[in-house]
């Protein structure tokens, strides 16, 4: 008579098959065409500068409306600080009172005037209560300048938001694939085939579709390329 086991031999693997065929594996490649590949150890950030403008579209839309409204509060701010300083330094604060003193810009009695001021050049609004006179050059230098300044801070700024906005990044969101691939001999060759289907009725016209086939590779030399 044989002796009882004590326990039960261990099984071959304790995750079942079924679970291991549900376990999330990693994509290279996601469903909307995106590259799921992080690139390390690039410490030479300092290129991004070099091509602003492209970085300010890549960014994502938080950060896109921070530098927008940033741009212009930060140009408003500093150049209703140099009109605010222009009337500190001529006395035209210190003569509020007089009718007879010709200030650099009427109706600018502190800094509050002349930020509303910078504003009201910078977006030519113009509501005609604050006004440059022609006894100040230094005014008028000033004022040549914020408008040049303005008229590129909007089109810069403007340029990044069309592009952005023009951008198409949802548009594989309405692109479906089927869920099965085959493989099928297509002039006597194996060929991988599988299906695209568009959800929206407007048609993409020409159109370009590339497909990826990652594996690993060997080199002659016995080098292990995993990403090929």
């Amino acid at each position: 008579m044989e002796p009882p086991l004590l326990c039960p031999p261990p099984p071959f693997s304790s995750v079942p098959p079924s679970a291991r065929s549900r376990r999330k594996r990693q994509r290279y490649v996601e469903k909307n065409g995106r590259c799921n590949v992080q690139h390390g150890n690039m410490r030479e950030t300092y290129r991004y500068l070099t091509d602003i403008f492209t970085t300010l579209v890549d960014l994502n839309w938080r950060c896109s409306l921070f530098v927008f409204v940033m741009a212009y509060a930060v140009t408003w701010l500093f150049f209703g600080a140099i009109w605010y300083l222009i009337a500190y330094c001529r006395g035209d604060l210190d003569h509020l009172e007089d009718e007879t003193w010709t200030p650099c810009v009427n109706n600018v009695n502190g800094f509050i005037s002349a930020f509303l001021f910078s504003i009201e050049t910078e977006t030519t609004i113009g509501y005609g209560h604050r006004v440059i006179t022609d006894q100040c050059p230094v005014g008028t230098m000033l004022l040549l300048l914020q408008a040049i300044l303005g008229s590129m801070v909007n089109a810069f700024m403007v340029g990044c938001m069309f592009v952005k906005i023009s951008q198409p990044n949802k548009r594989a969101e309405t692109l479906v694939f089927s869920k099965h691939a085959v493989i099928s001999l297509r002039d006597d060759k194996l060929c991988l085939m599988f299906r695209v289907g568009d959800l929206r009725s407007s048609h993409i016209v020409g159109a370009n579709m590339r497909a990826k086939l990652i594996k690993s590779k060997q080199t002659q030399e016995g080098e292990a390329s995993p990403h090929k």
